[in-house]
């Protein structure tokens, strides 16, 4: 069963680089944009999804735009927190919402 919404799909995305699904990552991403592999940095512990907002990306939809802000720690120490902003292109083919690129990084 894949995510029903765009928004459903970045935070299934979200969880799986917070336990390392590199897999995931790639099944979820468009194939014209997807890179031929992914490397995960294991110092990055992701632990807070923020959804800022989103445009189009329901049910019906093809086409949708996530905002969001990720949260993530250093495991070597933990005290180091920083965050990632982006706002996110996503399509849906087939029944099947994927993840296109960032359109804007802050």
């Amino acid at each position: 069963m894949y995510p029903p919404t765009a928004e459903a799909l970045m935070r299934s995305r979200f969880s799986a680089f917070a336990v390392g699904g590199a897999s995931y990552l790639l099944h979820t991403w468009h194939p014209s944009t997807r890179p031929a592999c992914l490397e995960l940095d294991p110092d990055q512990q992701w632990y807070l999804l923020e959804i800022l907002g989103t445009s189009g990306g329901g049910l019906f939809d093809t086409q949708g735009v996530v905002s969001f802000r990720a949260h993530y720690r250093s495991a070597a120490n933990r005290k180091l927190k920083d965050s990632l902003t982006e706002t996110s292109s996503f399509v849906r083919e087939e029944r099947q919402w994927l993840y296109m690129e960032a359109l804007e990084l802050l």
